[in-house]
């Protein structure tokens, strides 16, 4: 099965070279073609987010009301969920998918494209930054280099973007800090590995950014102005039935 796909990928590589020209040009053509066929997952995957973030301060009300019994704290939070129609993992299914993708472009760029293949004759597909940086020195790296620093830039804006729409001040310095940590594990990573599977990352990298701009700040303001709505709009009716509850009638003596 993994071999089909690998072999798949690489027919679908070798058709959209066969039409440009050019390799490292197929593999950002192919990531486009891949973000467009999953953009309405990341759409969902967006609003799973902003449903998140707007239900956050009642999540952590139910948590702390049951911190003493993890069962009832569980029951509660899946009660939570069901009424408010969220899932957890609603938002890790456009990655998922994307890691086959990921993972079989080391393959294809290994042995299943010329060993000769560039992008535009600048940087050798199946090289590394860093088995190039060892091999031909600084001068011959610089290009790879430029590519692994955009890497790590692209991954780190997305999180000062999102902690711009974070109300929390808490969150979005947590946001900021993980945005730091994984950038630098992306500038590490990408230092390592192929620069044909480099290509597809920061490819998807500037798709990623340009959505979130265009798509994702919409989806989000939208998502979570509705969230609010609804969680205000329940919490008038849970005071409503409260005040017009009766007292019970006294027992006569």
């Amino acid at each position: 099965m993994w071999d089909w796909f690998i072999n798949f990928l690489s027919g679908i590589l070798a058709g959209l070279q066969g039409i440009c020209g050019d390799w490292g040009l197929a593999i950002v053509i192919l990531t486009v073609i891949i973000r467009i066929l999953i953009m309405p997952l990341m759409t969902r995957s967006t609003a799973s987010s902003a449903k998140m973030q707007a239900l956050q301060p009642k999540l952590m009300e139910i948590q702390q009301r049951y911190a003493d019994d993890p069962q009832r704290q569980s029951e509660e939070l899946q009660k939570f969920y069901a009424e408010n129609k969220f899932n957890p993992l609603g938002g890790c299914l456009p990655l998922i998918l994307q890691m086959p993708v990921f993972f079989a472009l080391f393959s294809v760029t290994r042995d299943h494209i010329p060993v000769d293949a560039t992008l535009y004759g600048f940087i050798e597909l199946g090289q590394s930054p860093a088995n190039v940086m060892a091999t031909n020195g600084w001068a011959a790296a610089l290009p790879y280099l430029a590519l692994v620093i955009l890497d790590g830039v692209l991954t780190f804006i997305p999180m000062v973007l999102q902690s711009r729409q974070n109300s929390d001040s808490e969150q979005a310095r947590q946001s900021l800090i993980m945005g730091g940590v994984m950038s630098v594990f992306i500038l590490w990573f990408a230092w390592s590995i192929n620069s044909g599977v480099l290509i597809y990352y920061v490819t998807s990298a500037v798709w990623q950014v340009v959505q979130q701009q265009i798509v994702t700040k919409r989806v989000t303001e939208k998502v979570k102005a509705e969230t609010e709505a609804k969680l205000a709009a329940d919490a008038v009716k849970v005071d409503v039935v409260r005040k017009e509850r009766k007292a019970r009638p006294r027992k006569k003596k």
